[in-house]
């Protein structure tokens, strides 16, 4: 734990100075330039990682294995871990005392990513070859996500995942993991309840605000991770190590109904969500309110919810729809779809100056659409397309699942887990 504590006060940042010359003087060449090197695990030695925004431990390498470790402080040494990295105690390795070649005949560990993970439900073995009787190299612990580089048949036609751990091949049972299927990224709209929804009782992107606090009841009774969309991007990228049970919680439009009714209770469970906000329709007050009206945030309800909400864009003046019903994006020259675009950026900049993220208005888009959100700076945009997101996905058609208020929860439940073919026809 004292590790662990060490490790999260230092992810800020680790610099050179406060390396003990001890701890380095096995990593440095002979101009002086830190190194990495092979070291033996002396102990089995837990194996600390940041997974989404937490430090904890995230694996184990058993006695007598070889890991490449860099330094990073006093106390610690890095190695390479998931898309990110991981700390081992400096006092659980040691310098080799003879020659071990690290065995990677076929040169898998330098293979490009798969855009796959694997995801731990339990704690998993780790083992040197692709066979349950080989050694055990380690310990990759529950509710992981991880990386794979590789899959291979063994002589019994089971499927293997090769991963790497430490620059180590190391190779884990298709029985043993899933395949991740992806983050679900759900999305809400307008909140009432029961007894004052007279007028949107039928707007199916209209819930009530038992079924909204029952539903985030589950996801923290089941230990869902919220997640940012800078988050997303990155795992979108194979940059950032994540649970394995995470979903992204995004709320179109801006309304009113949001701060009133979703705010409180994402607040209490200390979820974090992303508000997609129409910039022309912000409100200088606050309204009074009136369930029989689409009402927008004000300046200080926006600012007040920035505790759980992060600001992003649903465009300024293109949340409209032409004679046919049609999003009137879909019409507009890229010229003028840009200015939109990068006119809302500037008015949302007071909430956030990291605008990067788009929501088309009624999910419509078209290639002219994507152009423009790329040419204002956007990193990303969602649609309505109905599925979830996974490594590799076009940044700027990215899909989201809707949990209706008519939902049981056991519905919600089976439609955000790690299955293929989520996908529900409204």
């Amino acid at each position: 734990m004292r590790l662990q504590i060490k490790i999260a006060a230092g992810l800020a940042g680790i610099f050179m100075s406060m390396l003990a010359p001890a701890a380095v003087a096995n990593l440095l060449s002979q101009d002086g330039v830190v190194k990495p090197a092979y070291m033996e695990v002396k102990r089995d030695s837990e194996v600390y990682s940041l997974i989404g925004e937490q430090v904890i431990p995230a694996g184990e390498v058993k006695e007598g294995q070889l890991i490449q470790v860099f330094p990073a402080d006093a106390e610690y040494y890095e190695l390479k871990f998931g898309h990110g990295i991981g700390f081992i105690d400096k006092d659980d390795v040691a310098s080799l005392g003879k020659a071990r070649k690290v065995k990677d005949d076929l040169g898998e560990l330098n293979k490009p990513l798969s855009n796959q993970n694997l995801i731990t439900q339990k704690a998993i073995n780790i083992y040197t070859d692709a066979d349950n009787k080989s050694e055990i190299f380690g310990i990759l612990e529950e509710n992981l996500r991880y990386p794979i580089i590789g899959k291979l048949k063994d002589r019994l036609n089971n499927t293997w995942y090769e991963i790497n751990v430490g620059e180590r091949l190391g190779f884990v049972s298709e029985l043993d993991c899933e395949i991740d299927n992806g983050i679900p990224v759900l999305t809400y709209h307008h909140l009432l309840k029961n007894d004052e929804n007279k007028r949107f009782r039928h707007t199916s992107t209209t819930t009530s605000d038992v079924a909204f606090s029952n539903q985030m009841t589950y996801l923290k009774q089941a230990g869902y991770d919220t997640l940012s969309l800078y988050q997303l991007e990155a795992y979108l990228k194979n940059r950032i190590n994540l649970p394995g049970k995470a979903v992204v919680l995004t709320f179109d439009d801006g309304l009113k109904s949001v701060y009133r009714y979703a705010y409180p209770v994402l607040k209490q469970y200390g979820f974090r969500a992303t508000a997609f906000i129409i910039s022309s329709r912000i409100k200088r007050q606050p309204q009074k309110w009136n369930p029989d009206s689409l009402q927008f945030m004000s300046v200080s309800e926006l600012k007040e919810i920035q505790d759980v909400f992060d600001i992003q864009s649903h465009t300024h003046f293109l949340h409209r729809v032409d004679g046919y019903r049609k999003p009137i994006l879909l019409s507009r020259s890229l010229h003028n779809i840009e200015f939109d675009f990068e006119r809302s950026r500037r008015a949302l900049s007071q909430f956030n100056p990291h605008v990067l993220y788009l929501s088309y208005p009624f999910g419509g888009y078209n290639q002219r659409a994507i152009q423009a959100a790329q040419d204002a700076g956007f990193r990303m945009a969602v649609t309505t397309v109905q599925g979830k997101v996974k490594p590799g996905d076009n940044p700027y058609t990215l899909k989201r699942l809707y949990i209706l208020r008519t939902d049981s929860i056991q519905t919600m439940a089976d439609r955000i887990a790690n299955k293929p073919g989520t996908v529900v026809v409204q």
